[in-house]
């Protein structure tokens, strides 16, 4: 059909329809381009991405067998004791399937030598068994079926495991610690009865006692570098949870039996959550939180050696040694080792006190030592127990305690108004302290005089009102102090004139030959004695405070000491006040030395003019 001739077109539609056209082409390639982007991949495609991706597993599986990690463990555990196995030649650490890629040693310093260091032995461990236990390979002369049996035999409420860690522990505890636990089991032996009686109570294991072992080597005073405190190792805000005290008087942490009921209570809430009690004594070390998240980084599973890897290192090595520490205390006499004889009491008795009271004005009525009643009451920081706060527990030797008993209201009363002054409780003074007046010399500092006295600096400030450490010539400072002023810093001149005359002083007291034991140091001895470092160097002809173990020291005790002799025994001559522990600490002794000479048992009492026994010549 020919087009009309009289329609005039219109060029702007046409454009129009041009432009939609052109849009709409746009929209439809989109589109089209899209499906193609969002198909599902073939089979074909997925099976080549599957293939590519597990021939990087091994290559990554080479290059961690390459790397030949010395660990040989087997955790293949049936009825939680390890029946054999030990021959896995592969020398890599295997978790059900997982297998631990790195060298990530079984560190137990950071727990373990938590007591290594605080305890009184004070003595360093070796490297490599302090941090490779777990990849260590430590030999026994004992077939891995006799610890077996042992451990089986032991017949634990909580499931012992058997594994190379656990052995690695074990060899540990009974062949690399010779000069600790020996006094660690002579500790047990008073400690471990009463903690029994604290875990009973809760009706719980009574083989978590053995944890005070892992925590602090049984040291009450133990103080970690993170600051856990006492045998149990209390963190501050843990403690303050569990309702333990802690003020300027009393820290309850340092107290074996209460903090030890903290410890109970903690396991107990911790044994709540996770249902066993591996996890709990782990969850001790680490807290519940981290014990949490490795359950949920292994996949769920509550077994330890299954969230082994996933726990923090420090706790890796926890389970083992306490596994390790309670065949130690069960079978010490196989492996002969001797409980170390320690100084503590067999009976104790408890008071209850709801007054203030100074552990001096007991010692100044009673023939007992400050030391003594320090060892029983170690939370006490300040020797004061402040029973008008509430009523407070003082454990006394049971020979004492009918003298405490019986002179109660005389003791409280003793020097009362001298031992409670703000002076006395604000500071390190204590009440048979004398004041002097000292008179700043030109050159001095308050270190200088501080170590003079034998004062600290924060007290000389607070006696004198001292906001700074300035002080100024010819200034008058009021010093308490229980000892004679050590000798004013000599002028260059005078020095060299004397010099000669004070290295030449003959020494005076009671002579001593003391055996250096490994461990200790000249400032440690000198402490021990009572006298100065110098006085030991002096005497011993040293150029420095170097000293070896098995040497041999002379030491002159106090003067005030003074000893008679025949052609068999050394005699000392008991005064008024004296006790069994203060003869022993002045003569460089031990109380069992002495009972030992003397035939005396535990509960033997001597009196003013007594000769007793000292040292066989």
């Amino acid at each position: 059909m020919k087009p009309n001739p009289f329609i005039k077109r219109n060029p702007f539609m046409m454009r129009r329809k041009i432009f939609c056209f052109f849009v709409l082409s746009i929209v439809l390639f989109a589109t089209t381009a899209n499906a193609q982007i969002l198909r599902k991949p073939t089979k074909k495609e997925l099976t080549q991405k599957v293939d590519s991706l597990l021939r990087l597993t091994d290559s990554l599986q080479q290059a961690l067998q390459s790397l030949d990690i010395p660990a040989i463990d087997t955790l293949f555990i049936e009825n939680e004791i390890n029946e054999g196995g030990f021959d896995n030649a592969s020398g890599t650490l295997n978790f059900g399937n997982f297998t631990l890629p790195d060298t990530d040693s079984l560190s137990t310093e950071q727990r373990l030598s938590l007591y290594y260091h605080q305890n009184q032995l004070n003595q360093r461990q070796s490297a490599m068994t302090l941090e490779t236990l777990d990849t260590a390979i430590l030999t026994s002369n004992i077939p891995d079926s006799v610890y077996i049996e042992r451990l089986t035999r032991m017949n634990s409420f909580i499931k012992l495991p058997y594994n190379n860690i656990v052995k690695n522990h074990i060899i540990h505890y009974t062949q690399k610690m010779p000069d600790r636990i020996p006094t660690i089991l002579g500790l047990a032996q008073y400690y471990m009865p009463l903690f029994e009686e604290i875990f009973h109570a809760y009706d719980m294991p009574l083989e978590l006692k053995a944890m005070a072992v892992i925590e602090s080597a049984l040291n009450p005073r133990a103080v970690s570098r993170a600051r856990a405190t006492g045998m149990w190792q209390f963190m501050y805000r843990t403690a303050l949870n569990y309702n333990l005290t802690i003020n300027s008087y009393v820290d309850e942490r340092l107290d074996p039996m209460v903090s030890g009921d903290a410890a109970a209570r903690y396991l107990m809430d911790s044994y709540r959550i996770f249902d066993d009690w591996i996890l709990a004594i782990a969850s001790y070390n680490c807290g519940a939180g981290n014990v949490n998240k490795a359950i949920r980084r292994s996949g769920g599973s509550k077994e330890f050696w299954e969230i082994y890897p996933f726990l923090p290192r420090e706790t890796r090595g926890y389970v083992p040694a306490f596994v390790a520490a309670l065949y130690t205390m069960r079978y010490y006499a196989e492996h002969q080792i001797r409980p170390l004889p320690v100084e503590m009491p067999a009976h104790v008795d408890t008071f209850e006190i709801n007054k203030m009271l100074h552990f001096e004005q007991v010692t100044s009525l009673i023939d007992i030592s400050i030391d003594q009643l320090r060892d029983l009451n170690p939370q006490y920081t300040k020797d004061v127990v402040p029973g008008v706060e509430r009523p407070y527990i003082l454990r006394i030797p049971f020979e004492y305690s009918g003298d405490f008993a019986a002179l109660q209201d005389t003791i409280y009363a003793f020097k009362d108004s001298v031992y409670f002054s703000p002076l006395i409780l604000s500071t390190r003074a204590t009440a048979s302290d004398t004041q002097i007046t000292h008179r700043v010399r030109s050159g001095e500092t308050l270190s200088h005089i501080a170590y003079r006295y034998g004062a600290r600096i924060a007290d000389i400030k607070y006696w004198n009102g001292l906001r700074s450490d300035r002080i100024v010539t010819n200034q008058r400072l009021i010093i308490y102090t229980n000892r004679a002023a050590a000798p004013a810093r000599q002028t260059q001149a005078s020095a060299s004139s004397a010099g000669q005359a004070q290295s030449a002083a003959q020494p005076q007291g009671n002579l001593i030959t003391h055996r250096v034991q490994k461990g200790e140091t000249l400032g440690g001895i000198a402490e021990r004695y009572k006298v100065s470092a110098a006085n030991i160097r002096s005497w011993n002809n040293m150029r420095n405070n170097t000293i070896y173990a098995g040497s041999s020291l002379k030491i002159y005790t106090s003067a005030t000491i003074s000893t008679s002799h025949d052609s068999d025994f050394e005699y000392y001559t008991v005064k008024t006040g004296d006790s069994l522990w203060d003869i022993a600490n002045k003569l460089g002794l031990t109380v069992q030395g002495i009972r030992g000479l003397n035939g005396m048992g535990n509960n033997s009492r001597i009196y003013p003019g007594q000769k007793l026994k000292v040292r066989k010549l």
